[in-house]
């Protein structure tokens, strides 16, 4: 067969086929009486065989130590292959999600995009000082979509950038259900940071995620939600308050969301109640029931008062101490 009907059934072009010959790939091994050289059907199987082994990503160098040497190893070279393939798709995917943050933005001109891009790498950026900037510039100057804000500040670890991010989010007026999905990620951290980040936004659809939060399986997750809630007068927070407390997790600002809500005088005999009985259990150690009686200083009324004075008289002399200083403050009061 001449190299033009190969070319025409097989559809490799007649280019290519001559670019095979001369890197000495596929050679035509037959001639026609007019002295033309002309592929032999063992000539066409190899074509084929090259165009698939191209396919699988193979250069034309391997491809043809592939078909000639008989002692090829294909497993290492297919884990390569492998490898570059994910590398490919992630820098594919990666580039995919950059050009639809910045359709999100919705730019006027050049100008904008070039700013966007300027401050999406800022983001990424490995200062955190330049990726502090940018959270700032986000707000003042072209905006940032919110799925990168909302990407950026479920990865920041750096606390000043964080907060940043934090108040660019918050004013935006937008990312809530990308947080909702950060706070049901499996990583503990994550949580944290999409729970931290909620709480900035002063709306109901985030009091009510916050609400969600205080059944979230890690304390700690549960309890900057049960801080949240307790700071906008939610007393489904107290359980968690109290059991931060007891766990020594931000037990002091716990503590203190206590007393913000004791305020409000039927809360604080609710809160009064549970502490106490907490107190009463037998399970817990000394110190625990310390920092509950101490808990109990910002509660107001007499149920705590009369609690206190049954705790001065406690056998653990650190919980009768704690209770008769409170005590004293409260009647001096």
């Amino acid at each position: 067969m001449l190299i033009g009907d190969v070319a025409r059934r097989s559809g490799v072009s007649a280019r290519m086929l001559r670019h095979y010959d001369t890197l000495g790939l596929v050679r035509p091994t037959g001639r026609t009486e007019g002295g033309y050289r002309e592929y032999s059907g063992e000539d066409i199987r190899r074509i084929f065989h090259i165009e698939s082994l191209r396919s699988l990503g193979l250069s034309l160098r391997e491809v043809g130590s592939a078909l000639d040497d008989p002692g090829f190893e294909p497993a290492e070279l297919v884990d390569d292959l492998i490898r570059q393939t994910r590398e490919r798709i992630a820098g594919e995917r990666a580039l995919l999600t950059r050009l639809r943050r910045i359709n999100a933005a919705e730019p006027a001109d050049w100008e904008d995009v070039l700013h966007i891009v300027a401050l999406l790498h800022a983001l990424g950026s490995e200062s955190a000082g330049r990726r502090q900037r940018a959270a700032l510039a986000s707000v003042q100057d072209a905006p940032v979509p919110v799925e990168a804000l909302v990407d950026a500040v479920l990865s920041e670890a750096d606390p000043h950038v964080a907060g940043a991010l934090r108040w660019a989010l918050a004013r935006s007026g937008g990312g809530l259900p990308l947080l909702a999905e950060g706070l049901a990620s499996p990583a503990a951290e994550v949580g944290k940071r999409a729970v931290q980040s909620i709480a900035e936004i002063p709306d109901e659809a985030a009091t009510a995620l916050l609400r969600e939060a205080l059944t979230h399986p890690d304390l700690v997750v549960r309890g900057y939600a049960a801080l949240a809630v307790g700071a906008r007068g939610g007393a489904e927070a107290v359980p968690t308050l109290i059991d931060m407390i007891v766990g020594e997790t931000n037990d002091v600002d716990a503590a203190d969301a206590l007393g913000t809500l004791a305020r409000d005088p039927v809360l604080a005999d609710e809160i009064a109640t549970q502490l106490i009985d907490r107190l009463t259990r037998d399970s817990l150690d000394s110190a625990t029931r310390r920092h509950l009686t101490q808990a109990l200083a910002d509660i107001p009324g007499d149920t705590v008062s009369q609690a206190l004075a049954a705790l001065s008289d406690d056998a653990d002399r650190g919980v009768a101490l704690t209770a008769t200083y409170i005590l004293g403050l409260r009647e001096t009061r």
